[in-house]
C-alpha cells in the first residue's frame, strides 16, 4: 500500500511539474491582480483535477472500445513520459507550442487552456492517471490510495500557482532549472520502467 501510494505520489509529481508551473503561471498571470490570480490557479487545478478523475475512473472503458491494450498504453506512456523527462532535463521543459503560446498571451481567461491543459493534465499526466488506475485494481483500497496521491498533487500545484511570485524569488530561475532537472531525471528512470514493464506483459 506504501509503495503505491509512493509510486503513484512520484510519478504525478514529477509529471505535472509544480515547481515548473510557477515561470510559467507568472508570465501568463504574474501582471494580474492577486485576487484574480487565486481565481485563475484555482480553475485551472479543478477543471484539471476533473480531467483526471475521469480519465481515472473511465479510461480503461476507453481503451476498450479503442481496441488498446494496458501493455501498449504502457508503452506509449513510457516514451512520452521519456520525451518529456529529456526535456526537463535540458531546462527546454514546454508542454504547449508557440502557437499556444501566443494564443494564451491574448486570451482573457487562462485558466482552463493553456493551465489545466495542457499544462497541469497533459498527455503525460493522463496517460499516468491510467497506468496508475490500472496498478491500483491489485491492491486492496488501491483507487483510494491513488485517487488520494492525484488530489495531494494538484493541491501542491495549486499552493505553488497561488505562491508563485515568493517560490520565484525563493528559488530564482536557476534554482527552478535545478529541481525540473532533478524530477527529469527521476521522471526518465520511471519513464523506462513503465516501457519495460510494458515489453515484458506483451511479449
Amino acid at each position: 500500500m506504501l509503495e503505491l501510494f509512493l509510486k503513484s505520489f512520484l510519478t504525478l509529481f514529477v509529471v505535472v511539474d509544480p515547481v515548473g508551473l510557477v515561470p510559467v503561471f507568472l508570465a501568463l498571470a504574474g501582471d494580474r491582480p492577486q485576487r484574480k490570480q487565486a481565481q485563475i490557479a484555482g480553475r485551472a487545478v479543478l477543471v484539471a483535477g476533473g480531467l483526471l478523475v475521469s480519465f481515472f475512473f473511465f479510461g480503461r472503458g476507453l481503451l476498450g472500445y479503442l481496441g488498446i491494450s494496458l501493455e501498449a498504453l504502457r508503452i506509449a506512456g513510457g516514451i512520452l513520459l521519456f520525451r518529456i523527462a529529456t526535456e526537463m532535463v535540458f531546462a527546454h521543459h514546454e508542454r504547449e507550442t508557440e502557437e499556444e503560446k501566443d494564443e494564451a498571451r491574448l486570451r482573457a481567461d487562462i485558466s482552463v487552456f493553456p493551465l489545466a491543459i495542457p499544462l497541469i493534465a497533459g498527455p503525460g499526466a493522463l496517460a499516468s492517471v491510467l497506468i496508475l488506475a490500472a496498478e491500483a485494481r491489485r491492491e486492496p483500497l488501491g483507487f483510494a490510495v491513488v485517487l488520494s496521491t492525484v488530489f495531494l498533487v494538484l493541491a501542491l500545484a495549486y499552493v505553488f500557482l497561488r505562491l508563485a511570485a515568493q517560490v520565484r524569488r525563493a528559488l530564482g530561475r536557476t534554482g527552478v532549472n535545478v529541481v525540473t532537472r532533478v524530477l527529469g531525471i527521476l521522471l526518465a528512470a520511471l519513464a523506462v520502467q513503465y516501457v519495460a514493464d510494458g515489453v515484458k506483459a506483451l511479449f
